[in-house]
């Protein structure tokens, strides 16, 4: 198996990047070889300057780079020799069989969808987060932030996807799934939840529970919490601006640790023909570390497989 790495993505490319190969690669499995792509000169100083040999890593010559700044829809065609673009190509001709970035997210979407395609059946991609739960366990919020808007069929979807990757990613059967909403009754909420309830109750394909507070979202009650992509942003921010202010405030505890987002190091593009990773842009070499690991981990379940055969 190779794992290909934007090595130019992030606000610390390309040391904190390839720092964490370096990690990742002391770790992963011998079956797996990570492939750094981007400019062959940067890479090769950064790995000496480190004291690692070169020929640990495959590298994948791409001198171009799409910054935080480049129109994700327009970047993806106009710079085809980009460290993303190639990875994407690498990715769509299996010569790599997961791609992982902490670059620009909207690129990585457009890359997704429009290089290695949606799955059939497949409304709309989503990406996800991993919460804590105060019981040890963890939940996965989707959507969290590619899609602000949606209906309530692209809701159920996210649960069906939602719940294949706990089953699959995280080794959890029959996954609950809950969806977020400001009451628990069946009746509360918006149009778009009310209506969301009624398809997912009705659904013989899930372990549906009903609605999920705000205030439980932390409690492990749902393995798998639904939501739109504005509503699951704010809540990702929210818990991350919460373990912020308690690090700038010296306050240590073991529960809230959790919430660091190096624990988790990114999150898999759901509903797409492939295995695409998405590190936070602020990632460390640690936070790189994980996202490799995870993208071995999704690789590995044969993840995006099972879906396509779930929707097909």
């Amino acid at each position: 198996m190779k794992i290909g790495i934007d090595i130019f993505g992030g606000d610390f490319a390309p040391d904190a990047n390839i720092s964490g190969a370096i990690l990742a690669n002391k770790v992963l499995s011998h079956d797996a070889k990570i492939v750094l792509i981007g400019d062959q000169k940067v890479i090769l100083d950064c790995l000496l300057k480190h004291g690692e040999n070169p020929e640990a890593f495959e590298i994948v010559h791409a001198p171009d780079e799409i910054t935080m700044h480049d129109h994700p829809t327009r970047a993806i065609p106009q710079k085809p020799n980009s460290s993303i673009s190639v990875g994407f190509d690498m990715l769509a001709n299996d010569s790599i069989q997961a791609f992982a970035s902490t670059g620009n997210t909207g690129a990585m979407l457009v890359g997704s969808i429009y290089k290695i395609h949606t799955i059939p059946g497949i409304i709309r991609p989503c990406i996800t987060s991993t919460l804590p739960a105060i019981n040890g366990g963890n939940s996965i919020l989707l959507d969290v932030g590619s899609n602000a808007d949606c209906k309530p069929d692209v809701l159920y979807q996210f649960a069906l996807l939602g719940s294949l990757y706990a089953k699959n990613v995280y080794g959890v059967e029959n996954p609950r799934v809950a969806l977020l909403n400001i009451g628990e009754e069946e009746s509360k909420g918006n149009l778009l939840t009310i209506a969301t309830y009624k398809l997912l109750a009705e659904s013989d394909e899930l372990n549906f529970i009903g609605n999920l507070e705000g205030r439980d979202i932390f409690l492990g009650q749902a393995d798998v919490i639904v939501c739109d992509g504005f509503t699951g942003n704010i809540v990702l921010k929210e818990a991350e601006g919460i373990y912020t202010l308690m690090k700038k405030r010296g306050i240590q505890d073991a529960y809230f640790d959790r919430f660091n987002y190096e624990n988790y190091g990114g999150t898999a593009i759901l509903g797409v023909k492939g295995n695409v990773i998405i590190g936070h842009g602020i990632s460390n070499d640690i936070a790189v570390k994980n996202m490799l690991l995870h993208a071995y981990q999704v690789a590995k379940s044969g993840l995006s497989k099972k879906i396509n055969e779930a929707f097909n």
